[in-house]
């Protein structure tokens, strides 16, 4: 019988491709990228921590921010947790399938 759908692929092979972000209108490429070749599970730990950090200074902005500015924060730092519970997420999985596979760390 022939398979129809195929493997999952193997999360331990996934890796980052190179992507360039922080464009600004100065008429050059962009200065930063994320780097190619990075495992998929150290990728979203790093995101993690990222997304913690804006996490700890996003209310502050919000404090510091006139009244008709504080709803677009408010709606960014919700957007971010979010991002974060879905990180973690996916996180939580990958090591629950690690430890669930034979020989798994």
């Amino acid at each position: 019988m022939k398979k129809i759908v195929p493997d999952p692929p193997e999360f331990h092979l996934l890796e980052t491709t190179e992507t360039p972000f922080g464009l600004c209108d100065a008429g050059h490429p962009q200065l930063f990228a994320v780097r190619a070749g990075v495992n998929v599970e150290d990728a979203l730990v790093h995101a993690s921590l990222y997304l913690k950090c804006a996490s700890l200074t996003g209310p502050l902005a919000v404090e510091h921010t006139c009244e008709p500015g504080r709803g677009f924060l408010q709606a960014t730092l919700h957007s971010h947790e979010m991002a974060k519970a879905l990180i973690d997420a996916l996180l939580d999985g990958l090591e629950s399938r690690v430890i669930r596979m034979p020989g798994g760390a």
